[in-house]
């Protein structure tokens, strides 16, 4: 049985350094056709991570040698014999988000909204909090300042 950290490392190592670097590779020697297939194996392994990180707390005592099918999986994305991600990306990830594309649009901007409110609020209260912690220190230094003086 291989361990969650094995597991982890291998598929840090081999899921995103090796494709980093073939990445790399690809926009440095504009070759379009390995530029697009590691576009689609970016998209497939980003919604491999979003469905891992579930999965890795539900389901992995729930399946006998989970880890090993993990990494199995990482590197069947991986081989060029069997296109992993291109198949994956094709057959599932891309028609559903061309199909979803409009409400996924809508989604991301009412998001980015919020956040930016938040983000907002957040930083006004920040300011408050530190305008009035200074304002208080300098209050205190003064009193604590004169009680030296009159002593």
């Amino acid at each position: 049985m291989v361990s969650s950290i094995l597991s982890r490392l291998v598929v840090v190592a081999v899921g995103t350094l090796y494709p980093a670097y073939r990445s790399f590779k690809a926009i440095k020697t504009k070759n379009v056709r390995e530029y697009v297939k590691w576009m689609m194996y970016w998209v497939v392994f980003a919604c491999f991570l979003a469905v891992e990180t579930v999965a890795d707390i539900l389901v992995s005592w729930l399946i006998p040698f989970y880890y090993e099918i993990k990494i199995l999986f990482v590197l069947w994305l991986l081989w060029p014999v069997t296109k992993g991600s291109s198949i994956l990306y094709r057959k599932f990830v891309h028609p559903y988000l061309a199909n979803n594309e409009k409400d996924i649009d809508k989604y991301l901007a009412s998001a980015a909204d919020k956040g930016l409110d938040v983000m907002r609020r957040f930083s006004r209260s920040g300011i408050q909090m530190a305008t009035s912690t200074v304002l208080q220190s300098n209050i205190v230094a003064k009193v604590s300042m004169m009680s030296h003086f009159v002593c």
